[in-house]
């Protein structure tokens, strides 16, 4: 059992100033006067401070196999001159800490003429509850809800070889602190619940599974009705997995069904409109705002203003208020997708996508929720027009080129489609192309635009943080298809 007196704190019953400043010889002025001094020669930057609770559980082969909890806390402080950066972070928030800190930035800023970027947007809407999900629900609560998990998928399929579960949550609360005492603050909760099983049949092993997750509390996660519809949908993946032929290969067409296969979108395109790169001109979407990229009927936005998603933010981690940026309308590339830094050495507005995996990292442009809004075909259309392809439902990954747009995508559910119709299950199909000319290579968009279920996580620059991805039923032309059919 975690001891809750020890470090699991309610943000209903103690002032979040507890969480950071508990036993610290910080004071509101003191933090004020050394971002001021910090910060008085930059052109931008800011006073990041996070507390953080984590766990997670995970049972396998009918038991217990990890449970883990974790607290953590620090800073990071930033400071910016021109297209340098200065950071420095601490696990310990006191003065002598910061001051180090304070010391270490200004080396980036000295010479600098100072003219800092005192821009700021506030926001008063809250897109999640403040609830702490890690002390929500009991530790016997979270274990058993795993073991009746693993009970279930064995007594409804005779198959079944093994289930693995796990459950994880986390709740963090950040401060950010800019020059002239302004504060800003969000407290963000996020859970998730994974399965996945293996069945076997005449010696042939295969797979199925299902995820869940969002800026939520435990509560629906462990409603007994809501975890049996994931156990059943990823035994029904796996039975499909075992009637599988090899895949074809070759340049066929591909339609990439609603929902998780937005992952494609996110990878071959999402990051290729990240700020960032596109300042550099490493991006292949690089100069070209104004200019059609793609068929009439796609249209991208990234939105990190939707309520409880995996992906969304009340403020990203600069502070900003997350927005809903259209990326590309109607083909025409629109924008992309900027924190402070990048914005404002492009001459343009910030959107609310600069984030960061902890206070160890300085923020930089990331994707929130990236996903294609919806056309005006019926999906039954789409698939009816295609004489031979695939039908490409759920992915495991991919690899993708930021400069050159090539990526590589495996599929783990998959159909053929022959003469409009769906018919045998593939394995080892692999997508393979270039961003740019997929965009080119949409026909028909479904009216079918949905988000995946709340199990996103994006690299990049060696950090993670949780996204969103969605889509509508789409079909690509003439799309190279690796497969293992021979």
């Amino acid at each position: 059992m975690i001891n809750k007196d020890n470090s699991n704190i309610n943000i209903e019953s103690i002032n979040t100033e507890e969480l950071f400043f508990k036993e610290s010889d910080l004071t509101s002025d003191s933090i004020n006067t050394i971002v001021n001094d910090s910060l008085h020669n930059a052109d931008d930057g800011e006073l990041f401070v996070e507390y953080c609770e984590s766990e997670s559980f995970v049972f396998d082969d009918r038991k217990l196999k990890n449970a883990s909890f974790d607290v953590s806390k620090g800073f990071g402080l930033r400071a910016i001159a021109n297209e340098a950066t200065g950071y420095a972070h601490s696990s310990d928030i006191d003065k002598a800490s910061l001051k180090r800190a304070s010391d270490t930035v200004s080396f980036i800023t000295k010479n600098n003429k100072g003219n800092y970027n005192s821009s700021f947007n506030r926001t008063n809407k809250k897109l999640y509850s403040d609830l702490n999900p890690v002390n929500s629900v009991d530790f016997e609560n979270k274990v058993k809800t795993l073991e009746e998990i693993d009970k279930y998928a064995r007594s409804i399929n005779p198959l079944v070889k093994q289930v693995s579960s796990s459950l994880s949550g986390e709740w963090q609360v950040v401060r950010i602190y800019r020059p002239d005492g302004l504060l800003v603050e969000d407290v963000r909760p996020l859970v998730r619940l994974n399965i996945s099983v293996v069945l076997e049949k005449n010696g042939r092993l295969e797979t199925g599974s299902r995820g869940v997750g969002g800026r939520v509390d435990y509560q629906k996660f462990l409603e007994e009705d809501y975890w049996k519809i994931q156990v059943d949908g990823a035994l029904k993946q796996a039975e499909i997995n075992l009637q599988s032929i090899d895949s074809p290969a070759g340049e066929m067409d591909v339609v990439l069904g609603s929902g998780f296969p937005g992952i494609l979108l996110h990878e071959a395109i999402g990051h290729g409109l990240e700020g960032d790169f596109n300042r550099k001109k490493t991006s292949a979407f690089s100069n070209l705002i104004g200019e059609k990229i793609a068929h009439d009927s796609v249209t991208v936005v990234d939105d990190g203003t939707i309520d409880s998603r995996r992906g969304s933010l009340s403020i990203d981690d600069e502070g900003t208020p997350t927005s809903c940026t259209t990326l590309i309308e109607n083909g025409i590339l629109k924008g992309y997708m900027q924190d402070r830094h990048n914005s404002n050495l492009m001459g343009v507005s910030p959107t609310g996508n600069g984030r960061r995996e902890s206070y160890a990292h300085a923020p930089m442009p990331r994707m929130t929720n990236t996903y294609m809004m919806s056309g005006d075909k019926e999906p039954e259309e789409i698939i009816s027009s295609v004489k031979n392809g695939i039908y490409a439902v759920d992915f495991s990954g991919g690899q993708v080129d930021i400069t050159s747009g090539k990526f590589v995508f495996s599929c783990t559910e998959a159909y053929k489609i022959v003469d409009g119709k769906i018919e045998q299950p593939v394995k080892g199909a692999t997508l393979i192309g270039n961003g740019p000319d997929v965009l080119n290579r949409v026909s028909m968009v479904g009216n079918d635009s949905a988000m995946d279920t709340g199990i996103g996580t994006c690299g990049k620059g060696g950090q993670s943080v949780p996204v969103g991805v969605g889509q509508p039923t789409m079909l690509v032309n003439d799309l190279t298809v690796g497969g293992t059919a021979r």
